[in-house]
C-alpha cells in the first residue's frame, strides 16, 4: 500500500502533466521547496551579517546583473519562446523546433555575455545609479562593485537553466525544472554554512555560481529524455526564430521597465539614513510578500500558459480556462494575504527572528509587508492577465500598461520620499496602488480583446471569495489578541509559534467553511483534493482543463 503510493507520488511528478491543475500542483510543490530553501537563504544571510549596511550592499549588488538577466533572457523565455516551441510540437515539427531552440540559446547567451562584458569593466560607473542620495559610502560602494563581479559569472551559468526549465516546461514536464530552481537556492545555502570565516560577504555571491551550476546539472537528463541535442548556431533565418524576437520585444521592454522601476527603487532607497539596512529590510519584506504570488499566482499562470497557448483560436474554450484558473488563483491568495496582514511580526519574527534582526527592524519590515500584502491579489492575477495576452501572441498591450503602472509607482514612491520624508514602507504603499491599478488594467483590456468574460461568473465568485476573506481577518485577528495578552508569553519563539499556529488554523478553516457554504467551486475542488490525498493522481487527473498531448512524446 505504502509502495503503491509511493509509485503514485513518483509518477505524478516525473511524468508529463496532463491538465493544468496536476500542472499548477506539481509546480506549487516545487515552489514550496524552492521557497523553503530561499527563507533559508533569507535566515541565514541575515543571521550571518545581520540587518546590516553590509549585507544591503550584498543585495543591492544582485540588482544590475539580475536586470540584464531578466532583460535579455526573461522576456524570450516567457512570452515568445514557449508559445512558438508549443505550436512547433503541436504540429508535430519536433526537429525544426529543437533546431530554433538551440539557435536562441546560443544568441542569448551571445547576447548576454557581450552585455556583462561591459557591465563588468564599467561596473564603477553603472552602480552609481544605486547611489543617488549618497547613501552608500565609498567603501560600500567599492564592494558592492567587486560582488556584483562575481555574480554576473553566475548568471551566465544561470541562462543555460533558465533555458532549459522553458525547453521542459513546453513539454508539460514542471517537477524537473521546479527542483531544480530549488537546488540553486541550496548551492548559496551550502556557501553560507561554510564559506562566511574565510570569504566573508562573498560567501553568497561564490554561493551564487555553485548555485547556478547545480540549477542546471539536475535538468541535464530530463533534458536528454525529451530528445533535446544542443548544436550551435547563429542564423537568424532558422524557422521560429524571428517569430520568438518580433513576440518578445514588447515583453523586453516591460521587463526592462519594470526592472528600471526596481532600480529607480533603490535609489529612492539612497536617500534615507542607513540605506543599507533600510534595503535590507524592503527587500525582506517583499521576500515574504512575494513568496504566496508566486506560489499561487505565478504557479497556475505558469500551468496554464501551454494550455491558453494552444487555445488561441478557440476563444470560448480560451475563457473557459481563464476564468478557472482565475478564480482558482482568487480562491488561494486572498486569505493568505489577509492572514500577512494581520499576522504580519509574528511572521517577520518566525521568519527572520535571529538575534541580529533586531526588533525596530522587524516590526519596519512587518510593516512594510502589511503594505505590500493588500496587492497580493493584483500581484498575482496580473500574471495570469499577461499571459492571457502572450498566449494570444499580443505582448504589446503588457508592455504598455506595465509601464503606466511602473511609472505610477515610481513617481508615488519619490513623493512619498522626497517630498514628504516618509519611511521605506512608503514603497510598498506605492507599489501595492500600482499592482492594483496594473491588474485592472489589464483585464479589462483582456476582456475586449477576447469578446467578453462571463461576469457573472468572475464577480460573483470573487465577491464570495472576499467576503469569506473578510470574515478570516477577523478570525485571525481575535484569538491573536486575547490569546497574547492573557496566555502566551510570545517572547518565546515556541509560544509565537503555538499562538500563530491557533489563529492561523481557526481563520483558514473559517475561510474553508465559508466557501463551502456559499458554493464557491474552487473550495470543493481543492477539499475532494485533500480529502483523497491517497488518490491524488486520480484526483488530479478528472479535472476538465487538459493539456493536449497528441503529438508531443511523453
Amino acid at each position: 500500500m505504502q509502495g503503491n503510493l509511493l509509485q503514485k507520488g513518483i509518477d505524478i511528478f516525473l511524468k508529463r502533466q496532463t491538465n493544468i491543475l496536476s500542472a499548477a500542483f506539481v509546480i506549487m510543490a516545487t515552489v514550496l521547496l524552492s521557497q523553503f530553501l530561499g527563507i533559508i537563504r533569507q535566515r541565514l544571510l541575515v543571521s550571518v551579517f545581520g540587518a546590516s549596511d553590509t549585507l544591503g550592499v550584498y543585495l543591492a549588488a544582485t540588482r544590475l546583473p539580475d536586470f540584464i538577466f531578466q532583460l535579455i533572457i526573461a522576456g524570450a523565455l516567457s512570452s515568445a519562446f514557449i508559445p512558438v516551441f508549443s505550436d512547433f510540437l503541436t504540429k508535430g515539427k519536433e526537429k525544426e523546433a529543437h533546431k530554433m531552440a538551440s539557435t536562441l540559446l546560443m544568441l542569448g547567451m551571445l547576447l548576454f555575455a557581450s552585455v556583462a562584458l561591459v557591465l563588468f569593466i564599467m561596473a564603477p560607473f553603472f552602480l552609481k545609479v544605486f547611489n543617488l542620495g549618497l547613501g552608500f559610502s565609498p567603501t560600500q560602494m567599492e564592494l558592492m562593485v567587486h560582488i556584483m563581479r562575481i555574480i554576473i559569472f553566475g548568471q551566465f551559468i544561470f541562462i543555460v537553466g533558465t533555458f532549459f526549465s522553458a525547453l521542459l516546461q513546453s513539454y508539460n514536464h514542471f517537477f524537473i525544472p521546479g527542483f531544480a530552481a530549488g537546488m540553486y537556492n541550496l548551492g548559496i545555502i551550502i556557501a553560507l554554512i561554510t564559506l562566511p570565516p574565510v570569504l566573508g560577504i562573498f560567501a553568497p555571491a561564490v554561493g551564487v555560481l555553485f548555485g547556478a551550476f547545480l540549477f542546471v546539472l539536475f535538468q541535464l537528463p530530463m533534458v536528454a529524455t525529451v530528445g533535446f541535442h544542443f548544436r550551435p548556431s547563429f542564423s537568424l533565418r532558422i524557422e521560429g526564430v524571428m517569430q520568438v524576437v518580433k513576440l518578445m520585444w514588447p515583453r523586453t521592454l516591460a521587463i526592462g521597465i519594470f526592472q528600471m522601476g526596481a532600480l529607480v527603487t533603490l535609489s529612492l532607497i539612497s536617500f534615507l539614513p542607513s540605506s543599507g539596512r533600510n534595503y535590507v529590510i524592503f527587500d525582506y519584506a517583499q521576500t515574504l510578500a512575494f513568496a504566496p504570488i508566486v506560489l499561487f499566482g505565478q504557479a497556475i499562470a505558469q500551468a496554464v500558459f501551454p494550455v491558453l497557448s494552444r487555445e488561441k483560436d478557440r476563444l470560448e474554450e480560451f475563457k473557459r480556462t481563464f476564468i478557472t484558473s482565475f478564480n482558482q488563483i482568487l480562491y488561494l491568495i486572498l486569505p493568505v494575504s489577509v492572514l500577512f496582514l494581520v499576522l504580519r511580526i509574528p511572521i517577520v519574527r518566525l521568519v527572520f527572528g535571529v538575534a541580529e534582526f533586531d526588533w525596530g527592524a522587524t516590526v519596519l519590515t512587518g510593516k512594510t509587508l502589511a503594505y505590500f500584502s493588500v496587492s497580493m491579489f493584483a500581484q498575482s492575477l496580473v500574471y495570469l492577465a499577461s499571459r492571457g495576452f502572450y498566449a494570444l501572441h499580443n505582448t504589446k498591450i503588457p508592455l504598455i500598461v506595465g509601464g503606466i503602472a511602473t511609472g505610477a509607482m515610481l513617481v508615488l514612491g519619490g513623493v512619498f520620499i522626497l517630498i514628504y520624508h516618509w519611511g521605506v514602507e512608503s514603497i510598498a504603499i506605492a507599489y501595492s496602488f500600482a499592482s492594483i491599478v496594473h491588474f485592472i488594467m489589464l483585464l479589462f483590456l483582456l476582456d475586449k480583446k477576447v469578446g467578453g468574460f462571463e461576469k457573472r461568473v468572475l464577480l460573483v465568485s470573487a465577491a464570495k471569495i472576499g467576503l469569506a476573506s473578510l470574515c478570516t481577518g477577523f478570525a485571525l485577528y481575535i484569538p491573536i489578541k486575547l490569546l497574547d495578552q492573557l496566555v502566551f508569553d510570545t517572547t518565546r519563539t515556541i509560544n509565537l509559534l503555538i499562538l500563530t499556529g491557533i489563529s492561523s488554523c481557526a481563520g483558514i478553516s473559517l475561510y474553508v467553511f465559508l466557501t463551502w457554504f456559499f458554493n464557491v467551486p474552487e473550495a470543493t475542488t481543492f477539499l475532494v483534493l485533500f480529502r483523497r490525498i491517497g488518490n491524488w493522481k486520480e484526483v488530479l487527473g478528472k479535472t476538465e482543463e487538459i493539456i493536449d498531448t497528441t503529438t508531443v512524446k511523453p
